[in-house]
């Protein structure tokens, strides 16, 4: 009896916030909603030591694409993150709006390692690649969208986007939050290291065992390859999510694109609909006003109101949300 009323307060909360819709028998249907975590410091204590296990609401390869949804849902993760300790909030709430969501490893040491997205990014493309296909093949989708977060919303899926033939007719949208897109000086340090003539032996050691965390600096030759030519391909929509607090991409401006011919880009700042949202880069992914602008990137004829409310960093909303 108890989860049953939780579960039906649950849902006349979503309900009166927007944040669920109804789905048509595929996914998880709104009367049976997953739990939507909004704090980064709860989820990643749910999901980091249990990277090998898929984050709430994805991954049911039996789901099927509805009209209003006919594109699944691709997630993918950043650096030094897992699929299971970053996404346990959009995760379900996609799933719960109606969505076919699929999430999974790269970059790290094993598939099931808590940190992932270290390794070559290059090779973080190569696994986007294969993972696409395969949910194209098991929905029977002919497009994806990717939602990423990190190195996985802006440089892995770019390069998979530039350098793979076929990959630009493969995905529909690509929305980043918070992406690395044209590296970062991690708030200063990297010019530091640069003006003090460490950074050059510092990236030697990093290059063996953790080459994102290189490919990422500003200046970086992976990134001067990856913008040559611009920033996108034709036929792809671009949306970036970026919060001015972020502490990881700095300035966080390096996370916004600039459109090219065929493509469209719309870069939006959190704080510009909500001022009293504080997120950072790691809670940005389950930031409530971040994921509804993600929800509305995904389903522009559908728009939902942006809530706004005080989002700290790490911890998530003041007012518990959902």
């Amino acid at each position: 009896m108890r989860r049953k009323a939780f579960r039906s307060a649950l849902v006349a909360v979503t309900a009166a916030t927007g944040l669920f819709a109804a789905s048509s028998g595929t996914g998880y249907a709104a009367d049976d909603p997953q739990y939507v975590e909004y704090s980064f410091a709860a989820g990643f204590l749910k999901g980091f030591f249990k990277a090998g296990e898929a984050p709430p609401g994805a991954n049911d390869w039996n789901c099927r694409p509805t009209a209003r949804h006919p594109e699944p849902v691709v997630l993918v993760h950043g650096t030094l993150e897992n699929m299971n300790d970053i996404w346990r909030g959009a995760s379900p709430l996609l799933a719960n709006n109606g969505y076919c969501v699929y999430a999974f490893n790269h970059g790290g040491s094993s598939p099931t390692a808590p940190v992932q997205a270290v390794g070559h990014m290059a090779d973080s493309a190569g696994a986007l690649a294969a993972f696409v296909d395969r949910v194209r093949a098991a929905t029977g989708a002919a497009e994806v969208d990717i939602v990423g977060h990190s190195q996985g919303g802006g440089p892995v899926p770019r390069y998979y986007l530039k350098n793979f033939p076929g990959a630009a007719g493969k995905v529909d949208k690509l929305i980043g939050i918070n992406p690395s897109n044209h590296g970062t000086t991690l708030d200063g340090l990297t010019e530091l290291g640069r003006a003090l003539h460490a950074l050059e032996p510092i990236n030697d050691l990093l290059d063996d065992d953790y080459p994102s965390l290189v490919e990422q600096e500003v200046g970086s030759d992976f990134n001067r390859q990856l913008d040559a030519g611009g920033d996108t391909v034709p036929g792809v929509d671009y949306t970036v999510v970026a919060t001015r607090f972020d502490e990881v991409v700095t300035p966080y401006t390096n996370a916004y694109l600039t459109a090219g011919p065929g493509a469209s880009v719309r870069n939006i700042e959190v704080q510009d609909t909500c001022l009293l949202d504080g997120t950072d880069h790691l809670e940005a992914p389950y930031d409530p006003v971040t994921l509804t602008h993600v929800l509305n990137a995904l389903d522009p004829s559908h728009p939902r109101k942006v809530p706004c409310q005080v989002v700290l960093p790490l911890t998530g909303p003041v007012v518990p949300t959902g």
